[in-house]
């Protein structure tokens, strides 16, 4: 059974960390492979500055769902006014418009 701490160091990495690429640097002294090691380099910054906005966003998606949050209460207070007061002009129209009743006056 072999170990999983184990690595096959037959095979070629398939990425560098960051660390490996700066280490790589000292030793590659060609036009081609600095350039190349710069891009790469340039490369790992970006990506962390994806990561650190990705991070922001999540921040701000959060806050927005708190206040969503709050505005849907806020709302329902709202329609819950509105009916109220629909409520009361319909038993209002409805006292108006009722057929009276007892004595009429004749004019």
């Amino acid at each position: 059974m072999v170990s999983q701490n184990k690595r096959n160091v037959g095979v070629t990495p398939y990425a560098f960390t960051e660390q490996g690429v700066a280490m790589l640097s000292g030793v590659v002294n060609s036009d081609k492979a600095i350039n190349m090691n710069i891009a790469v380099m340039r490369a790992f910054v970006d990506v962390r500055k994806i990561l650190l906005k990705q991070s922001n966003i999540n921040e701000q998606l959060t806050e927005i769902k708190e206040r969503i949050g709050e505005h849907d209460v806020q709302l329902n207070e709202l329609y819950d006014a509105m009916e109220n007061l629909i409520d009361e002009k319909i038993a209002q129209i409805k006292w108006k418009d009722r057929e009276r009743i007892g004595f009429k006056i004749k004019e």
